[in-house]
């Protein structure tokens, strides 16, 4: 028979933490935290294969599930002494989601559940406490009512705050059993009124109620948003906790909180984190009530740290902080509550951090012994590196603070302000930055908060959802910004006398908590200490080179500073969009007649040598792949009457032949059309002024510095072996030429773009004329699937989101199909030639993913973008230790 059901705390471990994939993160490290010797309240976890059983029957359990967990939860009433509906001495339970990997705030939780209206006198009884009992009441049928029937949670709020409001107080901690009482009549008329029926008083149905609520909610929308943004598989289900109630809102001497065992933002070796006094965990999140810091080290004037309030549990978690720490390797995710003054621990798990968090605490724990620099290399996901690349705030900007909150995510964004989080996606869909301003976040902002450069919220603290969700997205956030007044009828914020409405701007700095009124100029960052450190290590282990796609000095330079060893692509046609040279290229293209073209390449020749040579003293003796002219020629054609005029005014030719040149010239579909070698062996004057721009570039450097540069010629769009040799015999015999003119010869290598499915097919063919493949993963992925770059956005997000596509094929390399044509190239052409050097140069050589990949398949460099430098250095770190290479950093 299967067990669906695994038991934990009270001396039965049935779990263990690798057996996450089975037991969710949570229930596998609750069964670890027991098995360790940790204070973990007694209970059990209802595996992921039940939450895939239960979608793939029609929303049914196994047979045997029913038994397994009256059986089990039979075992916690033991352990506790307690039984589950007794009207005397209750056993109250939470039931928790818990994923394979996190995902916090995604899906649901409820507390206090068996509670009715006669448990409700037995636990007042039990505990000598009518207040707790009555308060813990309400809590279940808010969760209850709001996560398993649908009931709107602001209907709940509005009932307390009224009650609030009669009685003239402020907290809900200063509201009494009678209150309380009151409270739940309200809510009871709230459920009957939304549901057409009376609250559930039975247990059982309760708890069957609830576990099928948490299965429900993996596939609710939040949920399905977050895994498509994390990558996270649908079919790998959630796992349900139920676990012995513990409380922290049973007096003074209770409290419940959230901690980290270093600070998630920085990175720091300090114990970080919130709690409240006489509370429960949703109090903390939810920025209901201001929560107070962990630790003396923290704490501001007129603060209560837990240090001081509650120093023995503070001691004993301290312990607990070392211990896991010790046992996971990694920094946690802490989840506690005390009950009385005995400390019970809730959850751990590898907690989410900022990108510099991640940093330094991979490199810090290295340092300490703790991992090695393998381990370390593999704990920092490149992607995130992204956040330290960038600018921040720079210190000596003038800036005019508009309020201040809490630094809850680090860096620094700038935008127009939105009030919600499909206005956020609306205008980020637009090209707008946007900020999102909102009272707090709940999950189902997730998809405005993605698509916003930063997050601001007056509510919440450093554990809200808010905080949370930014720092593992990356985005900056201030959180808690009190002196804040949000009004969403209205469509403004206002502080210290200031108002910014709807579609001004603000920038955040979410290192310090600052808001500031307008946008504030930012610095380039500095990449040094722990960032080199780890960009150290990682190029002892990996085995592919890291090159950059640049074609200005300043790409050339942000690429050497990030450490790339070269350039893979050089895009000629981007170096013909500066106003001093659009006149001549547009005179070149237009012109009916060999003659008028060489007269326009004659004016560009001077700027292109210039263009090499500036990128060949900049890259010192690295190679650079230089693509030749690839335009899709609707880039450069004149399309106004005024630039027909221009065009035809250079060439002294009548303007209505312009038009009809023009008109000639225009294409259905320009990006198959005449280009690339297409164009040069048409007008193979253009490939000659280019080959002789780099030869006569390359020569002078040689000369001015004594290392000759080792230009790469990179063919583009080539189909077949015959266009590659008569482009190539153009490339030598301009070699040819400049060598003796100029007196002296460099190595050169000519080679050509893998772009096109035939290609890559008869690269054996292709390769007898190569130098070298790079691989143009952008057209291929184009003609591969018939997909056209710049119109498929529009319908292929819903392709990802319905599954037909696991990813955009634009954004990660299509392994299947693409990535098959690829690996059959790479086969073919090293078939040939041994030899062969093979490189990426498409957007996918930035991609981590795509990276892995090109490991697998034996390519020698990877070229990306200059700021995703660093990313592809450590994703072909991870690839090279992931493929079982030589292990450099011992």
């Amino acid at each position: 028979m299967t067990q669906w059901v695994y038991s934990f705390g009270a001396g039965r471990n049935e779990g263990r933490a690798d057996m996450r994939n089975l037991l969710g993160g949570k229930g596998a490290n609750l069964a670890e935290m027991a098995s360790i010797g940790l204070p973990v309240p007694p209970g059990f976890t209802i595996t992921t294969e039940v939450c895939t059983h239960y979608y793939a029957n029609g929303e049914q359990y196994p047979g045997e599930l029913q038994a397994q967990v009256r059986a089990a939860l039979a075992r916690v009433e033991d352990a506790v002494g307690l039984k589950f509906g007794d009207t005397d001495k209750p056993l109250l339970v939470s039931v928790r989601s818990g994923a394979r990997v996190s995902m916090p705030g995604m899906m649901d939780t409820v507390l206090n559940l068996g509670l009715n209206d006669a448990t409700v006198e037995g636990l007042a009884r039990a505990s000598g406490d009518e207040r707790f009992a009555w308060d813990s009441y309400r809590r279940f049928i808010q969760m209850f009512g709001g996560v398993v029937l649908g009931v709107d949670h602001h209907r709940f709020e509005e009932i307390i705050e009224g009650v609030k409001l009669d009685r003239g107080v402020v907290e809900d901690t200063a509201l009494t059993a009678a209150d309380w009482k009151t409270v739940i009549t309200g809510y009871k008329e709230a459920v009957q009124e939304a549901t057409g029926k009376p609250f559930p008083q039975e247990p059982e149905a309760q708890l069957w109620a609830a576990i099928g609520a948490v299965f429900g909610s993996w596939m609710n929308q939040r949920a399905i948003t977050y895994r498509r943004l994390h990558d996270i598989p649908a079919e790998w289900g959630t796992a349900v906790n139920v676990q012995a109630m513990v409380f922290g809102n049973m007096g003074e001497d209770c409290a419940t909180g959230v901690c980290f065992t270093r600070d998630p933002s920085t990175g720091e070796d300090i114990f970080y984190g919130e709690y409240l006094v006489n509370a429960q965990g949703e109090d903390v999140v939810a920025g209901i009530r201001t929560p107070q810091p962990m630790s003396k080290l923290r704490a501001k004037p007129g603060e209560r740290p837990m240090e001081d309030v509650m120093p023995a549990a503070y001691a004993e978690l301290v312990r607990v902080r070392e211990t896991l720490e010790k046992h996971y390797k990694d920094m946690q995710d802490i989840e506690f509550t005390v009950q009385q003054n005995k400390l019970y621990m809730l959850q751990t798990r590898n907690g989410k951090r900022t990108a510099a968090a991640s940093l330094k605490i991979a490199v810090d724990m290295c340092r300490e012994g703790l991992i090695d620099q393998s381990e370390a290399i593999k704990r920092v996901a490149p992607g995130s590196l992204d956040q330290l690349l960038h600018p921040t705030l720079d210190p000596k900007a003038p800036r005019k603070v508009l309020s201040k909150g809490l630094p809850a995510s680090p860096g620094a964004a700038c935008g127009v302000v939105v009030f919600s989080a499909d206005e956020a996606e609306l205008r980020a869909r637009e090209g707008e930055s946007v900020i999102l301003v909102r009272v707090e976040t709940s999950p189902e902002d997730i998809h405005g908060m993605h698509a916003a450069r930063g997050i601001l919220t007056t509510r919440g603290g450093m554990t809200s959802h808010a905080a949370v969700v930014a720092r593992g997205m990356g985005r900056p956030c201030v959180a808690g910004a009190g002196g804040i007044t949000v009004d969403y009828t209205a469509q403004a914020l206002s502080a210290g006398g200031h108002i910014i409405r709807a579609g001004e701007t603000i920038t955040l700095d979410g290192a310090t908590g600052e808001i500031f009124i307008g946008s504030v100029a930012m610095i380039e960052p500095q990449l040094s200490g722990d960032f080199a450190a780890l960009m150290e290590w990682a190029d002892k282990v990996r085995r592919m080179k890291v090159r950059a796609n640049a074609e200005t000095p300043l790409d050339a330079e942000t690429a050497r500073k990030f450490g790339a060893e070269g350039i893979g692509l050089c895009r000629t046609e981007h170096m013909f969009f500066d106003p001093e040279r659009i006149g001549a290229v547009r005179q070149m293209i237009m012109a009916e007649h060999e003659t008028g073209r060489r007269t326009a390449l004659a004016k560009l020749l001077p700027f292109q040598r210039q263009d090499f040579h500036d990128l060949f003293r900049i890259m010192a003796g690295l190679p650079v792949t230089i693509r030749l002219l690839d335009p899709p020629l609707h880039e450069f054609l004149p399309h106004s009457d005024a630039e027909i005029a221009e065009v035809a005014n250079s060439l002294g030719v009548d303007v209505a032949l312009m038009q009809r040149r023009a008109a000639d010239l225009s294409e259905a579909n320009p990006m198959l059309g005449h280009r690339g070698c297409r164009l040069g062996i048409s007008y193979p004057e253009i490939y000659e002024m280019q080959a002789r721009a780099i030869f006569e570039a390359a020569v002078q450097v040689a000369k001015e510095t004594g290392a000759a540069p080792v230009p790469e010629i990179m063919i583009p769009l080539v189909m077949t072996k015959r266009e590659l040799d008569i482009t190539r015999a153009q490339v030598d015999r301009m070699a040819a030429e400049v060598f003796a003119e100029s007196g002296t010869t460099i190595e050169y290598l000519v080679g050509t773009m893998i772009e096109l499915p035939r290609a890559a097919l008869t690269a054996n063919q292709i390769a007898e004329s190569a130098d070298f493949f790079s691989f143009g993963t952008n057209d291929l992925t184009q003609t591969v699937f018939g997909l056209s770059r710049d119109d498929a956005g529009k319908f292929l997000p819903s392709y990802v989101e319905k599954n037909i596509l696991p990813k955009d094929p634009f954004v990660s390399l299509d392994v299947e199909g693409v990535g098959a044509l690829v690996e059959i190239a790479a086969q073919k052409g090293r078939g040939v030639k041994p030899g062969l050097k093979l490189g990426i140069c498409g957007e996918h050589g930035g991609d981590p993913a795509s990276i892995q990949f090109c490991e697998t398949v034996g390519l020698e460099y990877v070229s990306c973008s200059p700021y995703r430098v660093p990313v592809a250095r450590l994703a072909a770190a991870q690839a090279a230790l992931h493929a079982g290479g030589v292990d450099r950093t011992a």
